[in-house]
């Protein structure tokens, strides 16, 4: 070691103690038990490396992805959690958790906007990595997807056994089911409303029309927004205002 070495190794700051000098009693690994429950340090390691990148933003554009799949995975858990509450006729259980499955949407789409940041020229570099990964085989939008099936049968169910339709639910709006379907349908419209700004977000960076990896034309991006969970409850807004009368938002 030189003298230059040496009296740089004096500067350096004492590895962090941990705060009040108390030492961690959880298993496994990191200087503090903040760090092995969160399990930071392997949470921190699953990006690419500095030394790998191709570009300096493919670290955001990864990070954004990964906590999407945190929160997705969340969402569809929380989302599968409110169908088995209805199937045990707990509905105010199930509204509670499917407001919180849809504020975690609400966090997801504005996530979006961190990658806006990306420009085209940017993204094309970043793009040379991705091999032919795609969000479509997102296992968090699939998993959100399979938990609405989910929803949608449990909600089938406990119509059934009321003995009640859709129509009927809407037109006393002052009951237990009435705030479930316009839990689910707040649910259906913060997932389209994260698909029509996906789309705007792959056509500002991509293109409209361009192909997006996998082979699939970014036009068809588009249709997302209109896919529903729901349909039955959508369907039964139109039924009701062409079966209503007396200028309630129908006929005259």
């Amino acid at each position: 070691m030189t003298a230059v070495d040496q009296a740089r190794a004096g500067r350096r700051r004492p590895e962090r103690q941990p705060p009040n000098g108390r030492q961690p009693v959880l298993p496994g690994s990191g200087a503090t038990d903040y760090a092995r429950y969160m399990r930071t340090d392997v949470l921190l390691a699953l990006q690419r490396p500095e030394h790998v990148l191709v570009h300096r933003d493919e670290l955001l554009f990864q990070v954004v992805h990964q906590v999407h799949e945190l929160w997705l995975r969340l969402a569809s858990r929380e989302s599968t959690a409110a169908a088995a509450r209805i199937a045990g006729g707990d509905v105010a259980g199930a509204v509670d958790l499917l407001g919180r499955t849809s504020r975690i949407i609400e966090l997801v789409t504005d996530g979006l906007g961190l990658l806006a940041a990306l420009a085209p020229r940017d993204f094309a570099v970043i793009r040379t990595v991705l091999g032919n990964g795609s969000g479509v085989d997102s296992p968090g939008w699939r998993a959100v997807g399979e938990a609405g099936r989910e929803l949608a049968g449990a909600f089938d169910a406990i119509l059934f056994s009321h003995g009640v339709d859709v129509l009927d639910i809407y037109r006393t709006s002052d009951n237990a089911l009435f705030d479930l379907a316009r839990a689910l349908l707040d649910l259906d419209e913060r997932i389209s409303v994260w698909g029509h700004r996906h789309h705007l977000l792959v056509v500002r960076i991509i293109g409209g029309g361009a192909v997006a990896t996998q082979g699939m034309p970014v036009d068809a991006f588009a249709t997302l927004p209109a896919r529903r969970l729901f349909p039955r409850l959508w369907q039964a807004g139109i039924d009701l205002t062409v079966a209503e009368p007396d200028g309630r938002g129908g006929r005259r």
